[in-house]
């Protein structure tokens, strides 16, 4: 038998590192077992997980949630043979579910896989497809694969992999580098990561036959450094693909040579943009280049450069062991393949999502993430990160295609999903987004360092109760300007959120300008907090716990709420016993 702990950042966050030690210490007296350690396979909401497998590799036990106190029962229950007793630590048929859904192609070796074990990837084919394309096919012949897949870049702007690759390959130097831009940014994302953390020999594999395909012998991960774990684990990928002759000088006899480095950027979203990134890689301020020329012509140090996401570089393996045309099966017409999605927010199953493209946003959210926490009503779906939008409920049944996204006002992205019931205000969350966009701009571009921080004050005008008739108009104009005006996509897109919450909430806007009424109950400033007369019972809780002393009022008496003092801290509703406080001004569409 052998325990297998999730050790991915989620996991460890959740608790896993304490139940891995708590088994490691039963293991030292006992023979019965092994330890291994695994990635995050995706089901977020159930970390800590611990499977078990039989000396085939076959999974025979999930469990989720796990704590210290569990490994003693897991531990008594191989020994005596009887699985019964982890029935009520194995995961449920309908968190089953999740995985079931999926098509997993970027993410098939995450979650079952040692990440710290090259032996462990090489057992379930890794590099077969480097040796593949080194001993058997000439550089073209493997662009000519990638672009018979039909793999568009998962970084978010969806080009064609092949015409990047291709581009490159033809620029005339002798000189070339291959990037991974693993300079993950959007609130809610971490795609990226968890490939980095559960299955890194992908990547470098990925890296190594792009890098043959354009004739690349240097190659760079720049990679945020609050990804700790992800660096760590790349580090140590690195220097066992070294040992074992897959990357450096000569690899498999093939006279071809390539190197990888690490590159740890100090966490500016714009250098997810790659011109931005090119010149953090230089050492320079991390400011986006104008194009022409890309950097196909001209990128790292002036040199022909060629640069992927982690996800597209994950999926590069599988596609030249199956074919390109078993990839370009998948999905649909204009877009091949599969995405995965961080699916994050007011979801029951939170986590990464891998599907096939064509799939609906309302099977995603609903079939594999089970619907809204609490089953409230569903809302929206902020889709494509920062520079996304937000899509109500009646663009449920959009598909999951670059162009169906794009006709929306949304995009792809890099594939953040984040999930809002009806408890969210949609001119708050526009807000939240143009505050992390306003401070993320380099402030190259006058439209983007200044319109950006224009459309915030009247956002948060707006949620306070200071709206004004103009002020819609207004943000609507600033938003194209700025869209036009923007030299890279971080201020093109920047004006995503308020324009899409524009086009299906503008109900929302109105009411807070002209009744002065958030109708999610939200935005702090417009509510107003009262004591229901046939309710309260003078208990005198809310008056004593109250932070600022707004609540007056005798024993077994009415009480009343000072509006000048109230804070609208919501700890008086939360303490009340007998349903006796309301919120007022934000009636209207409000989750009671």
């Amino acid at each position: 038998m052998r325990i297998v702990v999730g050790m991915g950042s989620c996991g460890i966050a959740a608790g896993a590192k304490d139940v891995y030690q708590a088994i490691c210490a039963i293991k030292k007296t006992d023979d019965d077992f092994t330890v291994g350690v695994t990635g995050c396979i995706g089901m977020c909401f159930l970390e800590p997980i611990v499977d078990i497998y039989d000396d085939k590799k076959n999974l025979l036990h999930r469990m989720g949630n796990v704590r210290v106190k569990d490994v003693a029962l897991i531990v008594q229950a191989l020994r005596e043979n009887n699985p019964d007793r982890l029935a009520p630590l194995c995961i449920t048929p309908e968190n089953a579910d999740f995985l079931k859904k999926q098509t997993r192609i970027a993410l098939q070796h995450c979650g079952v896989i040692d990440p710290t074990d090259i032996n462990d990837y090489l057992a379930s084919d890794g590099y077969q497809a480097l040796q593949k394309v080194l001993k058997s096919m000439m550089p073209e012949e493997v662009i000519e694969e990638i672009k018979i897949s039909g793999l568009a870049g998962r970084g978010g702007a969806g080009f064609p992999t092949w015409f990047k690759w291709d581009a490159a390959r033809k620029a005339p130097s002798n000189t070339k580098y291959m990037i991974c831009n693993a300079d993950e940014g959007d609130p809610g994302a971490y795609m990226d990561r968890a490939v980095i953390e559960g299955d890194p020999h992908s990547l470098i594999e990925g890296m190594l036959i792009a890098a043959y395909a354009i004739g690349a012998q240097d190659a760079m991960v720049y990679v945020r450094a609050e990804y700790p774990l992800a660096i760590i684990v790349l580090e140590d990928a690195i220097k066992q693909a070294l040992d074992k002759g897959f990357l450096g000088q000569n690899i498999l006899g093939s006279g071809f040579s390539c190197n990888i480095r690490i590159k740890a950027g100090a966490g500016a979203f714009v250098c997810g943009e790659e011109t931005a990134m090119l010149e953090s890689l230089e050492g320079k301020r991390g400011m986006p280049r104008l194009k022409p020329p890309f950097p196909a012509e001209y990128g790292y140090n002036g040199k022909p450069s060629n640069i992927n996401n982690v996800e597209t570089f994950a999926n590069i393996a599988w596609i030249i062991n199956n074919g390109g045309k078993k990839f370009a099966a998948l999905g649909t017409e204009g877009s091949k393949g599969t995405k995965v999605f961080a699916l994050t927010g007011k979801i029951k199953r939170g986590g990464l999502v891998e599907v096939p493209m064509g799939m609906t946003l309302r099977e995603i959210i609903f079939d594999i993430g089970g619907g809204i926490r609490k089953d409230k009503e569903f809302k929206a779906v902020q889709i494509g990160g920062p520079s996304g939008g937000c899509l109500p409920a009646s663009l449920l049944d959009t598909t999951i295609d670059y162009k169906a996204l794009n006709a929306t006002g949304a995009i792809m992205g890099s594939g953040g999903m984040v999930v809002m019931d009806s408890s969210t205000c949609m001119v708050n969350m526009a807000k939240f987004f143009l505050d992390f966009t306003a401070k993320e701009s380099c402030g190259k571009c006058t439209h983007c360092r200044l319109g950006t921080k224009r459309m915030l004050e009247i956002l948060s005008r707006i949620t306070e109760g200071k709206g004004k008739e103009g002020d819609i108009e207004l943000l609507e104009e600033l938003s194209y300007a700025i869209k036009d005006g923007s030299l890279c996509g971080l201020g093109q897109s920047a004006p995503n959120p308020v324009l899409t919450t524009l086009n299906y909430f503008r109900d929302e806007y109105e009411a807070h300008i002209v009744d002065k009424e958030c109708p999610a109950k939200e935005c702090t400033e417009l509510l107003v907090y009262a004591i229901l007369a046939d309710k309260c019972t003078g208990c005198t809780l809310c008056a004593r716990k109250c932070p600022t002393g707004a609540i007056h009022g005798e024993a077994k008496k009415l009480h009343t709420i000072d509006q000048d003092a109230c804070i609208k801290c919501g700890q008086c509703v939360d303490l009340c016993r007998f349903a006796a406080i309301s919120i007022e001004g934000g009636s209207r569409h409000a989750d009671n």
